[in-house]
């Protein structure tokens, strides 16, 4: 039966599914979180200039206790919910502390650490919305309606959901397929870069399967479903990413790690500070002034602050060198990775097709430019990513692209065109060199030649394209997806920062793989996977103890992305999901950038160890100092903000471009150690 089928009108009600809108995306301030954030943000930044400028305390006093009250009564409410749970958590202590810096005249400190809480649990509450809004956008990959034949031949519009195992579907070119299956009829070319992530549409033909949400090329299909729409490959990667999301490990900065014994501690030692001299006979002022100024000297503040600068600075600095870092706790994580898993298409690669190999066969009478012309005249009418890389290949030559006549496109095969007098043919080798129309001069010589440049392009993992004109062939051209100048550099930099070599992860074939691996200086290839495998392998390295950074880009990648220690996307022609599942984003598709920040993330975390001694060695000495002695109030809360400016200040160092650079240059065996 013929596939060449005439294209009819949508039934009424119905929608192309590539008519389909984007997904809605959550609004920051659709989210409560975000609203009482900046509403504590605006009046922090309304009270602090009256209060430097001098103006009465009413005028200061009123903006600042309603951002205590904007931004203080979510994480205060969560505290007290973590207290009747009999757990004592940061919320609880950082409003506690808040509360007593107001109450001993640091009001504006106070307000600063409220500012700083909300506005972290309200980037938390957007990185999860987003989330979660990506994983229900996956879903629209997925056509609205499939064409379903039934026993009598006749055709009906149904959903895909409503397709059953055996059913058989109709799809015509350009759409979207409806269901896994498998074609029984009919051959394309399908565009499954969202499944497998391999750069080039995929021959397909009878006995072939294909995927759910992939697209269609120039041919009819016929396929029989061989899924159901819930076990589709393209369901199962939005139930792992959402699976992966909800069973990773929680992450915690490395202070609230020790939340609740210095919590419990503190409160524990400020209590018996004002119990004990009470209790041996000392005034009711005078010990509660002491426990005041004990609670101020030993609260967290000075320690939050010594781990929040250098984690916000190395974010601020990698953000100027396009790496989108989308948290403090993801900045910490960066910096505990001692293994690498990176995606080929896309990654390592441009993720798009160009000319190779340009190669004329001896005899045709042609040099490279003029093969690579007659390719392009016959190509340019066709949409096709192979013929695009052709047609680009002839423009970046400077070469003038012949107008071509009765151009006529064989799904499988190739294109056919006339070109100032000549029939050029431009495809598949194995179909034309087979084609008993196009090679009625073929002889075994130029038969054997073009079979020669062929099987060694396609040894050195390339796509080879026959030109023939007239039936005889007369060249060859290799096509490839181009490595990223940066690619080697930055394998080589991965593998000095963690100790091992980075891993391979691809949907692509394994000849494809292996030589890409090989150009690049990586030894561990898997090939041929799907996401499920990705994860797999991702869950494998954890097994043996290992920290995984995965990069990727594609739709293929986001539940490894979801399920490593940390994810790291690749922003330009990464996919929604890709890029809302990731820790990180390459904003600038810079790969290099991908070692720095991971060096950078180190240094932040050594900032961080320094910044705690620092804090620790001021509160030790104010603690002391009040029980063995009389610590003035003054004198105890200068100390106390002494050691959060020194701590501060400390961190704000990896704001400069010196940190960056330092980091680019080589913080591999040192950042080793740090590990």
């Amino acid at each position: 039966m013929s596939t060449v089928l005439t294209d009819r009108p949508a039934p009424p009600g119905s929608a192309p599914s590539e008519a389909a809108g984007p997904g809605r995306r959550t609004r920051v301030f659709a989210l409560p979180e975000a609203r009482w954030a900046a509403a504590a943000t605006v009046l922090f930044l309304l009270a602090l200039p009256l209060q430097l400028t001098g103006a009465p305390g009413w005028a200061w006093g009123v903006p600042y206790a309603l951002a205590y009250a904007a931004g203080g009564w979510e994480p205060a409410w969560a505290g007290l919910r973590a207290l009747r749970e009999k757990t004592l958590d940061v919320d609880l202590l950082m409003i506690v502390a808040a509360l007593g810096a107001a109450a001993v005249g640091q009001v504006m400190d106070g307000a600063l650490l409220i500012v700083i809480f909300a506005t972290s649990g309200a980037l938390e509450a957007l990185a999860t919305a987003r989330t979660a809004d990506s994983v229900r956008g996956l879903l629209d990959l997925a056509p609205v309606t499939a064409t379903r034949l039934r026993a009598d031949g006749r055709e009906e519009t149904v959903a895909p959901a409503d397709l059953a195992v055996g059913d058989t579907v109709l799809v015509r070119p350009g759409e979207r397929i409806g269901a896994d299956g498998q074609v029984l009829e009919g051959a394309s070319e399908v565009d499954q870069a969202t499944i497998t992530g391999e750069p080039l549409p995929v021959a397909k033909g009878p006995g072939d399967e294909v995927f759910a949400g992939t697209l269609n090329g120039t041919g009819a299909l016929r396929v029989r479903v061989g899924r159901g729409a819930a076990d589709s490959v393209i369901a199962r990667i939005v139930r792992m990413v959402e699976e992966a999301s909800e069973t990773k490990a929680p992450t915690q900065l490395f202070i609230e790690k020790v939340e609740q014994r210095y919590s419990l501690g503190m409160v524990a030692a400020t209590l018996a500070v004002f119990a004990v001299p009470l209790a041996l006979g000392a005034a009711l002022t005078d010990s509660l002034l002491r426990a005041m100024t004990f609670m101020i000297v030993a609260s967290p503040c000075a320690v939050v602050l010594a781990t929040m600068p250098p984690l916000l600075s190395a974010i601020a600095n990698a953000g100027r060198h396009g790496v989108l870092v989308k948290s403090a706790v993801v900045m910490e994580r960066l910096g505990q990775v001692d293994a690498v898993a990176l995606d080929k298409t896309g990654t390592l690669t441009e993720g798009t097709p160009r000319v190779t190999d340009i190669l004329p066969l001896p005899g045709s009478g042609l040099d490279e430019k003029e093969l690579l012309a007659l390719a392009a005249a016959a190509e340019h009418p066709s949409e096709h990513p192979l013929a695009r890389a052709v047609v680009d290949a002839a423009r970046t030559h400077g070469l003038t692209v012949t107008a071509a006549r009765d151009f006529a496109s064989a799904p499988g095969i190739g294109v056919r065109a006339w070109v100032e007098g000549r029939t050029v043919a431009v495809g598949a080798p194995e179909r034309l060199l087979n084609d008993d129309r196009s090679t009625a001069q073929l002889t075994p010589a130029v038969r054997h030649g073009a079979q020669t440049f062929v099987a060694d392009l396609e040894e050195g993992g390339r796509t080879a394209v026959l030109v023939t004109a007239d039936g005889v062939p007369v060249g060859v051209l290799g096509i490839a997806d181009r490595l990223r100048p940066d690619a080697a550099g930055t394998v080589a930099s991965l593998t000095e920062l963690t100790g091992s070599r980075p891993l391979l992860l691809t949907g692509d074939n394994p000849r494809a793989a292996a030589r890409l691996a090989g150009e690049v200086g990586i030894t561990e290839v898997r090939a041929g996977l799907l996401p499920e495998d990705k994860v797999a392998t991702v869950r494998e390295q954890e097994r043996a103890g290992r920290r995984v950074l995965v990069v990727g880009d594609g739709v293929n990648d986001a539940p490894a992305l979801a399920a490593a220690h940390t994810g790291i996307a690749m922003g330009r022609a990464g996919s929604d999901l890709a890029l809302e599942t990731a820790d990180a984003v390459i904003v600038r598709d810079e790969l290099a950038t991908v070692p720095t920040v991971v060096a950078l993330s180190r240094r932040a975390r050594r900032l961080v160890v320094q910044n705690l001694v620092i804090a620790a060695v001021f509160i030790t000495g104010l603690v002391v100092w009040d029980l063995t002695a009389t610590l003035p109030l003054p004198l105890g809360v200068l100390g106390h903000e002494g050691s959060t400016v020194v701590v501060g200040l400390n961190g704000l160092r990896l704001l400069r471009e010196a940190a960056w650079v330092k980091a680019g240059a080589g913080e591999g065996q040192a950042a080793t150690s740090d590990s």
